[in-house]
């Protein structure tokens, strides 16, 4: 991590964690706090968008450790402490999501270890290009109790960035489209958040996604706002943030037994 990006988180983060990496990906480990010290906490494993990196979320951290859940959160292929010039490019989403979605498991696991979690109370989340590779992720079989979702889609079928692919990257997506794998999704509970507007992601495709989730069962919500005034319609919820954040913390502390720790 660099200097910059580590003294731009805020002192309560960064009093308590660190980085690591777990097999080749650059995590921020951040411990719960929690006025349970017996019993060990769950764990959030957290991944941002294309063109982001890991510590650019503190105040989804800030609330998440004080609700009493560790947090994984990762650097996506290419970005943050493993940059490369061109893989923050539209044409190599398809690379990310589907190198991400190969390397969560390794993370998990690394990670449930450092911070001494619960394993058996593991969330998993992310926006954009971080949110597909979780959902390409819960398409097979998985250790996952819940997932929380933002301006991302699992049906890949119309994506803006899809213009920008070759031939073989658009028959990869295709291949790998979740909503190809949904007789396989084993149903958990799912907190999606969407602009109506998004420029990026198309509401409409998250929402075809959704009502295939609803049909297989589990505690499904999509949350849609109309407007946010987020640049376009995609990155950060706009006027909407901080209520965006506070809704996908409530809904952790509830499907992982931490709402004791929610104020």
């Amino acid at each position: 991590m660099t200097t910059a990006a580590w003294d731009a988180l805020p002192q309560g983060i960064r009093r308590v964690a660190r980085t690591t990496a777990i097999g080749d990906v650059p995590c921020l480990l951040i411990p719960a706090e929690s006025s349970t010290p017996h019993r060990k906490a769950p764990l959030l494993v957290w991944m941002h968008g294309r063109t982001a990196n890991k510590e650019l979320d503190p105040g989804r951290y800030l609330r998440v450790m004080r609700s009493g859940i560790n947090i994984c959160a990762v650097d996506l292929p290419g970005h943050g402490d493993r940059y490369e010039a061109d893989m923050d490019a539209p044409a190599r989403v398809v690379d990310i999501v589907l190198q991400m979605s190969a390397e969560i498991d390794t993370v998990t696991l690394g990670a449930l270890d450092a911070l001494q979690a619960d394993a058996g109370n593991v969330a998993i989340g992310g926006m954009s290009a971080g949110g597909m590779a979780a959902i390409h992720r819960l398409c097979s079989v998985h250790q996952f109790k819940a997932a929380v979702l933002e301006a991302t889609t699992g049906d890949w079928s119309n994506l803006a960035s899809w213009s920008h692919l070759d031939d073989a990257a658009r028959t990869r997506a295709t291949q790998a489209d979740p909503m190809r794998q949904i007789a396989t999704w084993r149903p958990i509970p799912v907190c999606a958040v969407h602009s109506r507007g998004d420029q990026w992601i198309p509401f409409a495709g998250q929402q075809r996604f959704f009502e295939q989730l609803r049909m297989r069962g589990g505690d499904i919500h999509l949350h849609a706002f109309q407007d946010t005034g987020a640049p376009h319609e995609h990155v950060g919820f706009g006027r909407y943030a901080a209520q965006v954040k506070e809704l996908e913390r409530d809904f952790l502390a509830r499907v992982l037994g931490v709402e004791n720790m929610v104020s």
